[in-house]
């Protein structure tokens, strides 16, 4: 049986996910030997523009800064205090300046496409 864990994004260790310009940083927090049913983490925005298709639903929460999504020709702005909704197969830019949270389900969505 698992047991309840703290997790500090402090800790973590962040990979490069895109820039310049710009720089974007995306650290997992708990790996799909934990939980294959969600996937959880903190990302770091720092004005980086990355586009992606979402495999997997989504949803973003904002700790520091302005995360800002474009979405079906839409800029979504996102505060501390406020998260985002993403479904499956929505094609987006992440972009802004921000520290967030995000989960995702299923969490182990990269081996389900084949990218594991």
């Amino acid at each position: 049986m698992s047991e309840v864990r703290v997790i500090d994004s402090k800790e973590l260790d962040f990979s490069f996910r895109g820039g310049p310009p710009g720089a974007a940083y995306v650290a997992r927090a708990l790996s799909p030997e934990v939980s294959p049913n969600i996937g959880v983490g903190f990302a770091r925005w720092e004005g980086a523009e990355v586009a992606w298709t979402v495999l997997y639903d989504e949803v973003v929460f904002v700790i520091e800064g302005c995360f800002e999504l474009t979405a079906n020709g839409k800029k979504h702005e996102v505060r501390p205090g406020q998260m985002l909704w993403i479904p499956e197969g929505t094609e987006l830019i992440y972009g802004g300046h921000a520290l967030f949270g995000y989960v995702v389900h299923p969490g182990n969505w990269k081996e389900l496409h084949g990218l594991a």
